[in-house]
């Protein structure tokens, strides 16, 4: 019988590590666009100040759009515990930067957007080398188990990281961003606990760009691979509503930074909820057809939360604004909520595929493809919000991205049949890289 995941104690450290570094991140992340927000509304309208949380996501994104596919090709070369402990340090770095200039009433947006590019910089080093390294630290036969409980990991510091900023930054500006930096270094510490793994197979031939760009190969080769990658890319893309939420928390719900930190913190909670529970019974039957349910759901639910305060003003009445809008920020809470959980599902799905239809040796590459696509529906997700929000509000916005999402997996559907016939998360037997391509 194989071990639980839990009883080896690389995979502990590891789970530590990833916890302890998703905290952080949540906790600057939210205070991040917070700031952004706060001090552009000093001197801008609204619409001006959310296409400013466009450009942040640009920030974090380029940085990613440059470095990944080289990533992806060192973490197959290289000890891939040295990559996510450099990253890590990297963040270290930031957080107690932004410290010291909070701290020092220095703080300002060209500083946020700089410091952001460079945490685009660690994420783009950090997320294809832990990705990859997850599966050597446990048997094959647990790996699924293990992938919902570093997929719990990871919602729990979502779920706790941005109440955490929210209510640090309450208390003090400076706070959340040293909390971060202690985060980030004892998460530093777990990885350095983390002892001898077996190195990355290299067979792979030909130049390293050749070799770099063989990771998009295998992705667009493997269809189902590549179609639930490119749908997770073009839903979030689309039905991103995590950009808005300071927008959402300070001029329409106005709930203010400790609002703010319940709002990001209610989608998280839905996904920890299922992770828990796939960490108990992993999905085992019909995973692709309720991967583009959940899909569906996602944009249903981005939908009510972008009309949560449009649709109870007219029963709560005018003089609700800027008094009680209790019952609008509830539903917006639950359709969050159910975002959330929603989105765990296809998280859960999306990973297992790659990691089970992925040889070792390519991990790596198709990790740091994978996180592209990922960082392109997130961090474009945002700049594709608040770009839109500039021009057409950010209520429309939002809502026009929920029915989105769902036209999406609609279309997703009919042009990738795999996704509606995968049954289970059983890879072909004897899982090969396809042949390079010929190139002229």
């Amino acid at each position: 019988m194989a071990p639980h995941p839990f009883t080896i104690p690389n995979f502990r450290f590891y789970w530590l590590a990833r916890l302890s570094t998703t905290l952080g991140q949540m906790a600057m992340v939210i205070v991040i666009g917070w700031q952004v927000y706060d001090i552009a509304r000093e001197t801008m309208s609204v619409r001006e100040a959310a296409f400013q949380l466009g450009l942040i996501g640009v920030a974090q994104f380029l940085p990613l759009l440059i470095l990944s596919l080289y990533a992806g090709w060192i973490a197959d070369r290289i000890d891939r515990r040295w990559i996510a402990r450099g990253a890590v340090a990297l963040e270290a770095f930031c957080a107690l930067s932004l410290f010291w200039l909070t701290y020092t009433d220095a703080v300002t947006l060209p500083a946020l957007f700089g410091i952001a590019a460079l945490l685009g910089v660690a994420r783009a080093f950090a997320s294809p080398a832990l990705g990859a390294l997850a599966p050597n630290l446990v048997p094959k036969a647990v790996l699924p188990t293990a992938i919902a409980l570093s997929a719990l990991s990871w919602q729990t510091g979502s779920v706790i990281g941005p109440a955490l900023g929210g209510y640090l930054y309450a208390a003090m500006d400076w706070l959340p961003y040293a909390v971060s930096g202690g985060l980030f270094l004892f998460a530093l510490l777990m990885l350095f606990l983390i002892g001898p793994v077996p190195p990355p197979a290299r067979n792979a031939s030909g130049s390293p760009w050749a070799q770099m760009i063989d990771g998009l190969h295998y992705v667009r080769r493997n269809r189902l691979v590549l179609g639930a990658i490119s749908l997770d890319l073009f839903a979030v893309l689309l039905g991103g509503a995590t950009a808005m939420l300071p927008v959402y928390a300070r001029d329409i719900l106005q709930v203010g930074s400790e609002g703010l930190g319940h709002l990001r913190a209610a989608p998280a909670i839905g996904a920890v909820t299922i992770a828990a529970f796939f960490a108990w019974r992993p999905l085992k039957t019909n995973v692709g057809v309720k991967m583009l349910a959940a899909v569906v759901v996602f944009g249903l639910a981005t939908a009510v939360f972008g009309l949560s305060a449009p649709l109870l003003l007219p029963i709560l009445g005018p003089s609700a604004i800027g008094h009680d809008l209790a019952p609008a920020v509830l539903l917006a809470l639950l359709a969050l909520f159910v975002l959330g959980a929603a989105d765990m599902v296809s998280v859960y799905v999306r990973q297992s595929l790659i990691q089970l239809y992925t040889p070792d040796e390519m991990r790596g590459r198709v990790g740091a493809v994978s996180t592209l696509f990922i960082s392109g529906s997130n961090e474009l997700g945002e700049a594709e919000s608040g770009f839109l929000a500039a021009a057409i509000g950010p209520v429309a916005a939002v809502v026009g991205g929920g029915i989105g999402a769902i036209l999406v997996t609609i279309l997703w559907a009919k042009l990738f049949p795999e996704l509606r016939r995968a049954r289970t998360f059983e890879p072909p037997a004897n899982l090969e890289i396809p042949p390079r391509e010929m190139t002229t």
